[in-house]
């Protein structure tokens, strides 16, 4: 019994950071993508309207929604998506903001604590999906519910915490003269 707990901690740890490795990968991939100055303009103008009212907790909630479909079933196939047109919105604020082309994308995700957070939520979310296609494909599925619950809860908070750090730069920014959107 115990050689088997071992077996599923490694393998969860494994696919752990299989996936910090695909969403980094795939947001720095989108991070090359070429946006014309027209889409970049379209697209802020979409999220500054998307954003207005928004807070720390409204960050949190947006990046909660998008986790929680990571949790699924094949849900890492909808987080590669995520993470790739995510990198896209980093070429798009490049675009309008050339700036910004000093520092790689994936800098972006790192250097920052709510982009680490996210990356680590994400993560853990896209990971858990596999374990859960594993785990219906031997019928077992019963046996995944509370480790979900647990990470579930584990991501929430660390989008919280991300999402309320992130809202408090944006406004630092913002009170420092740096137009973000």
């Amino acid at each position: 019994m115990m050689i088997l707990q071992e077996k599923k901690s490694r393998l969860r740890i494994k696919l752990f950071f299989l996936f910090v490795g695909v969403f980094s990968l795939l947001f720095q991939l989108g991070s090359y993508s070429t946006v014309t100055e027209d889409e970049a303009n379209e697209f802020m103008d979409l999220i500054s309207e998307q954003i207005k009212g928004i807070d720390g907790i409204g960050i949190a909630i947006h990046n909660l929604e998008i986790s929680l479909i990571m949790f699924v079933p094949f849900g890492f196939i909808i987080g590669g998506f995520i993470a790739f047109q995510t990198g896209w919105s980093v070429a798009a604020a490049t675009v309008l903001n050339p700036e910004l082309s000093d520092l790689p994308a994936i800098a972006l995700l790192y250097m920052t604590p709510f982009g680490i957070m996210e990356l680590v939520a994400y993560a853990i979310a896209m990971s858990r999906s596999v374990l859960l296609v594993q785990a219906l494909l031997k019928k077992r599925i019963k046996t995944q519910l509370k480790p979900l619950l647990k990470e579930v809860g584990i991501v929430s908070a660390l989008l919280l915490i991300g999402g309320i750090i992130e809202w408090e730069m944006i406004k630092w920014a913002s009170e420092q003269g740096v137009s973000l959107f």
